[in-house]
C-alpha cells in the first residue's frame, strides 16, 4: 500500500483534463478525413473510387465525407496521390435533428448501459478504456450499469444482429424515461462492412429511435466520452459539417 502511496505522489495526477481543457497527449485519436476541396478535376472522383463504404461523396472538386459509414481504413489519406485532409480531434458525435439533452438533474449522475448488438469487440473495448484511470468516467458523475431499469443511457455497439434484435429492443423497453439512445461506431450508425442482410439490421436506427451517433471504426475513448457529455447536455455536438442522423428503414 505504501508503495503505490508514493508512487502517486511523486508521478502525480494522470487523468486527462477533458473536458475543461483540450486533451494533447498523443495517440488519443486517430483523427478523421475531412471535406477537402481539391484544385484538380478528377481527384475528388478518384477519392470517392477508393472508399470501400461509400463514406465519400464527390460533388464537383468537392470530396465530403459521411463519417457515419466511414470505416477509417486511411486509403483516403494513404494511397491516393492527392490525400484527403485529416483532422486530429475528437469531439465527433452527431445529434439526431430532435435531439433534447437530458434534463439537469442527470448532469453529475448519469447511469449507461452498454450492449453489444454484434460488435467485432473493437467499438466495446473503447468503451471499457472509459473506467481506467487517464480516461476516469466517474469522475463526471458517469456510471456503468448491469440493469436497464437503473439505466439513462444506452450505448450500442455492432450493426445489430438478428440474434440481438429482441434482447435490445426488451433492454430499450426495461429503460425508465427520459432515456437516451447513443450509436456507437460505423457498424452501430450504418452498419459498416457488415452492411444489412437478413442476419443483420445495418444499424441500430432500424430498430431504436437514436438520440445520438458517435462515428468512428472504432471512436476512441475521447469521442465517446463527447458523447455522454453530449447526451447530459454538458458538450455540444460536432458542427463542422458532419451529416445528421438517417433514420434507416425497419
Amino acid at each position: 500500500m505504501s508503495f503505490w502511496f508514493w508512487h502517486g505522489a511523486r508521478n502525480g495526477i494522470r487523468t486527462t483534463g477533458y473536458p475543461a481543457e483540450p486533451e494533447r497527449a498523443a495517440g488519443v485519436s486517430p483523427g478523421r478525413p475531412v471535406t477537402t476541396e481539391f484544385s484538380a478535376s478528377g481527384e475528388a472522383e478518384a477519392a470517392a473510387g477508393i472508399c470501400p463504404t461509400g463514406a465519400i461523396i464527390a460533388e464537383g472538386q468537392t470530396a465530403r465525407v459521411d463519417l457515419g459509414r466511414c470505416v477509417y481504413c486511411q486509403r483516403c489519406r494513404t494511397s491516393l496521390s492527392c490525400p484527403m485532409d485529416w483532422r486530429q480531434d475528437y469531439e465527433w458525435t452527431r445529434p439526431g435533428p430532435k435531439f433534447v439533452p437530458l434534463p439537469g438533474p442527470y448532469r453529475r449522475s448519469t447511469h449507461i448501459m452498454v450492449v453489444d448488438a454484434g460488435d467485432c469487440g473493437a467499438c466495446l473495448r473503447e468503451i471499457k478504456q472509459l473506467n481506467n484511470p487517464f480516461y476516469n468516467m466517474h469522475r463526471l458523475g458517469l456510471f456503468l450499469t448491469a440493469t436497464p431499469r437503473a439505466a439513462d443511457v444506452l450505448l450500442v455497439v455492432g450493426p445489430v444482429s438478428e440474434n440481438m434484435r429482441r434482447a435490445l429492443l426488451k433492454t430499450y423497453e426495461a429503460m425508465p424515461t427520459p432515456k437516451k439512445v447513443i450509436a456507437v461506431g460505423a457498424c452501430a450508425i450504418a452498419g459498416g462492412v457488415f452492411g444489412r442482410s437478413e442476419m443483420s439490421a445495418g444499424g441500430v436506427s432500424a430498430v431504436l429511435p437514436v438520440d445520438l451517433e458517435i462515428p468512428g471504426n472504432p471512436p476512441p475513448p475521447l469521442a465517446i466520452l463527447h458523447g455522454l457529455l453530449v447526451a447530459t447536455g454538458r458538450k455540444s455536438g460536432a458542427a463542422d459539417g458532419l451529416q445528421t442522423i438517417v433514420e434507416v428503414t425497419a
